[in-house]
Parts: C-alpha cells; structure tokens; sequence
C-alpha cells in the first residue's frame, strides 16, 4: 500500500515509525510542517516528524501551506494509494482529501465525536472524563467530522497528565492504524458516520487557560493542572513581594473537607502547600518560582517564601 504521511507534532511519530516498520505499506514520503523558531535563541527547528523521516530516509516536503497548487500537483503525481494524517496542523484542501485512491486517513486522540479539534487530550482531562481514547477516520471536508473506521479505548487514571495520556494513545494510534488499514482497503471495515449525539469541539489551549481561578472547585483546578502539563501550565501569582511573581504548579492533589476564602493559603508544610478552592483545597506538592528551577513542597518552603494566610492570586 503506497501511503503519504502528514504529520507535525510527536503524537504523529509512533504512527509514522509503525509504518515505516510494516512490510504492507511503501511510505512514499513525508508533509511536515516547515522548520519554527524554538527556544530562547529562537533558533530554526525541525518538527519531530521530520526529524524521524529523515533518520528513516524518507523524502520530506514542507510546505508553507498544503493547499498551495504546485504542492498538491507534486502530491497527485506521488499517486499515493492513501494519505496518513496525525497531528500535522493544517486542514487539508478538498483538492488534495480527492487525491488517494482509498482517501485520507485520520489519527485522532479522543473518541469522536467527543473532542472533536485540536487539543482533545487536554480537555478530556480537563472535562473529567472517566475515558478517551483513539479514533481512525476516513477525513472529509469538516473539522474531525469524517467517517469512523475504527476505535479503541483506554481509561484515565487519576494518576494521568496531558504527557502520560499522550504517549498511551500515541502508541496505540499507531497500533490501530496498521491493524485498521489494510482491514479498511480490503473492504472488510464499512466506514460508519459518526453519530450526531455527543459531539463537542476540542479549542485550542491558550496561555490564558493556565491562570488558576480559585473560585473554582478544587477538583476543577486539579484536573488543570494535570491537562495543561508541559503548556502553559497551570499558574497563579504571590504577593510575597512588592512585584507579584507567577508561581507554577506542576502536581498537586484534592483535600476535601477544607473551607476558607479562596485563594487563601492554610497550610504550608512539607507534604504540601493547602489553598482554599471555592470548594475543598488544592495540596501543592510541586511547583516553581518565576526565575526559579522546579522543586518540591519541602524545597520550596526551605525559602519559605509562602506562608499561612497569604492570598493567591489572580
């Protein structure tokens, strides 16, 4: 099977590589997005996906935007029998979804229709669902709206953050994928619409979304802080000192039964740093200082730089 990969970001790399691995498919090359500015030096980066093509000898092609008419010709003479997507960041033109023999191929990360859009990773975590998982979809003209060819499952455990889910259904995308394709090409999976019931759009998260709101139940601000790990992360501001600094909160852990006006700091302690939520409190056990390293509840308080009765906030 020839197959024409689109892919950006890491979720896309499991799918890329099982590929790549499987003797039933010719990868003909690789649509990446093109090389961005990164870090403090803002130097030019390669995507993750391009990076493996090329440790993988595949052709790669970036093109500023993928409905561009002398890419989508160089596209239609690859003559591939499907195109792959994963995470690759751009809405594919009806000029190119009409190229494949079999069509374009979605990797997606939820269940759809649930968490239809960009970050269904994180608002799963943020909705508090109880499960996510992967859909393989035939795309069409609409955003996540294509045909389902297959799906599969996993729960989120409470021990979960946006990196941990990421890497589960990262790899079984991938798994799904190789299963799911030639099954699809041999007609032995009859693509179904996706059921009108239960869609909801997935937005993108932006860095406004980190800023905590202590009003909000604990468990809200829990599920917060374990979506939007590595970005934004989940934020708050101190008054320890005339110029309010932003601390982070990398892990923390729901306290019922505590009452206090929100955004009050109770308990400062080794274990953790208790905060009044609009319901129970939030236990801080790992957070970071603006200009300051990533620590523990028992380092930072070392510094004691926070201490009972203060308010956080914003």
């Amino acid at each position: 099977m020839r197959c024409l990969f689109f892919g950006t970001a890491p979720l896309a790399c499991p799918s890329l590589a099982a590929l790549v691995q499987n003797s039933a498919f010719i990868v003909l090359g690789v649509v990446t997005q093109p090389d961005r500015p990164q870090g403090r030096q803002l130097k030019l980066r390669p995507s993750p996906v391009k990076e493996l093509a090329i440790r993988c000898g595949l052709p790669v092609w970036q093109p500023e935007k993928c409905r561009d008419p002398h890419f989508i010709d160089t596209v239609r003479s690859a003559k591939p029998d499907v195109i792959v997507v994963a995470a690759y960041g751009q809405i594919l033109p009806p000029a190119l979804l009409e190229i494949p023999t079999y069509g374009c191929v979605n990797v997606h990360a939820s269940l759809l229709p649930r968490h239809r859009g960009a970050a269904p990773i994180q608002w799963a975590l943020l909705e508090g669902d109880q499960k996510t998982g992967v859909t393989i979809m035939l795309m069409d003209a609409g955003l996540d709206t294509g045909p389902i060819l297959s799906q599969g499952e996993t729960p989120i455990l409470d021990s979960d953050d946006a990196l941990t889910l990421h890497d589960r259904l990262a790899e079984m995308g991938a798994l799904l994928l190789v299963q799911t394709l030639p099954e699809y090409v041999a007609g032995r999976i009859k693509p179904r619409p996706q059921p009108a019931e239960g869609a909801t759009h997935a937005r993108k998260i932006t860095k406004e979304d980190g800023r905590i709101q202590w009003q909000q139940p604990a468990v809200s601000i829990w599920r917060r802080v374990r979506a939007l790990v590595p970005w934004p992360g989940t934020y708050t501001y101190t008054s320890a000192t005339p110029k309010p600094l932003l601390l982070k909160v990398w892990r923390a852990n729901v306290s019922p039964e505590v009452s206090g006006p929100p955004g009050t700091v109770l308990v400062v302690g080794r274990d953790g740093i208790l905060v009044a939520c609009g319901a129970d409190g939030l236990c801080i056990t790992e957070l970071q200082i603006e200009g300051g390293r990533r620590m523990s509840a028992a380092e930072f308080i070392a510094g004691r730089r926070l201490w009972p009765g203060q308010v956080l906030g914003p």
